[in-house]
């Protein structure tokens, strides 16, 4: 008996210009129903106008951790649609209508998107991963970029840690699974698990050997320069907690 094949679906890649990040539509073509991946809010009604316009329901916000360089546009979007549920890990902290944890998946739809935690840059970063026992695009954030990786130097990350991640549960994908980043700083826009395992300048290294260079690249200082903003308001999913009052 042949193995069912994975619900089709649509991804369409979108571009925040002042923190160069990604955010992706990823939907069902089938029920027309998709969820947002990493939106931004500076660019939170272009994503919603380029979900109407593609004649879609938006059902989720999902991040793929805790944001140090831009707010999430989570929030906002939530304010707007009532009806849309944020998305995060257990493992980041942050406040979300619903959190998951490694293993998990949230259905859009009919297309099934599966979790995997991936922490290293951040404790609770996730890669979200489509198409059942054939996997065939994952969405993995700030842990692998193209040609690289997420800094590994504030908000508790851990070179070794990183490493760990992108080879057990990245480089385990299938190699013509495409990885879609949160970012990208060279005008490169998507890669394969393949292409990564054979090139990338930092994860062909040894483990012993990667750890001392992440060390050494980044050490602690130039941060981003959004993160005093950014990180408050994305544990509170975009709006900053109320500071508690100190007992007396």
């Amino acid at each position: 008996m042949s193995e069912s094949k994975a619900e089709p679906v649509v991804v369409r890649q979108l571009f925040e210009k002042e923190s160069w990040t990604y955010t992706y539509i990823v939907g069902c073509p089938t029920t027309k129903k998709c969820c947002l991946i990493d939106p931004v809010d500076l660019t939170w009604e272009r994503d919603l106008a380029v979900v109407d316009k593609m004649g879609y329901k938006l059902e989720y916000c999902l991040n793929t951790h805790v944001h140090a360089d831009h707010i999430t546009g989570s929030g906002l979007i939530k304010k707007a649609r009532s009806e849309v549920k944020s998305v995060i890990s257990e493992a980041s902290g942050a406040i979300a209508d619903i959190k998951l944890k490694d293993k998990g998946e949230i259905k859009v739809g009919n297309v099934t998107i599966a979790v995997r935690a991936t922490p290293g840059h951040t404790p609770g970063c996730v890669t979200y991963v489509v198409g059942g026992g054939q996997p065939t695009v994952a969405f993995c954030g700030d842990t692998l970029l193209i040609n690289g990786c997420g800094r590994t130097d504030f908000q508790g990350g851990n070179p070794a840690q990183l490493y760990d991640s992108c080879h057990k549960q990245l480089f385990s994908l299938p190699d013509t699974c495409l990885l879609y980043p949160a970012h990208d700083y060279n005008g490169l826009t998507v890669t394969t698990v393949g292409e990564e395992k054979k090139s990338n300048p930092r994860l062909t290294k040894t483990k012993e050997d990667f750890v001392a260079l992440m060390k050494k690249k980044f050490d602690g200082s130039n941060y981003p320069k959004k993160l005093d903003a950014s990180l408050p308001a994305n544990m509170g999913c975009g709006f900053p907690l109320p500071v508690e009052k100190k007992a007396n």
